[in-house]
């Protein structure tokens, strides 16, 4: 099993910057794609970035050129630097992850953290 821990959220400004934390712990090995997803209230959960072990990483269109996820293979902790926040990315993010456990696919999913941006 593995536990997702996020951090970082809160209250920013528009056109402001924060950096979104999400590390690991448990049975860490094999976690082949981390990322991130978020959702605004009353919408749908979508992908915001996801960044596979090996490959390129992936961007929704409305965060590319904003958002830049990164990850620390040595911790398995994957971050999302947010710049030029806007209030249309107000949302709860949530670290998302999938482990290749001898052929079985497993999906895990942090508790979730909100971020603001207004002003």
């Amino acid at each position: 099993q593995v536990q997702l821990v996020e951090s970082g959220g809160g209250l920013v400004q528009p056109g402001g910057s924060l950096r979104l934390s999400c590390a690991p712990s448990g049975s860490t090995s094999s976690l082949y794609i981390m990322g991130w997803y978020r959702q605004a209230l009353g919408k749908q959960r979508e992908l915001v970035a996801i960044m596979p072990s090996a490959g390129s990483t992936n961007y929704v269109d409305s965060v590319k050129g904003r958002f830049t996820i990164s990850r620390d293979n040595a911790k398995n902790t994957v971050y999302l630097e947010m710049n030029s926040l806007k209030p249309e990315d107000t949302a709860v993010y949530y670290c998302y992850a999938r482990q290749n456990i001898g052929g079985s696919y497993l999906t895990y999913w942090g508790q979730g953290t909100q971020v603001t941006v207004s002003s």
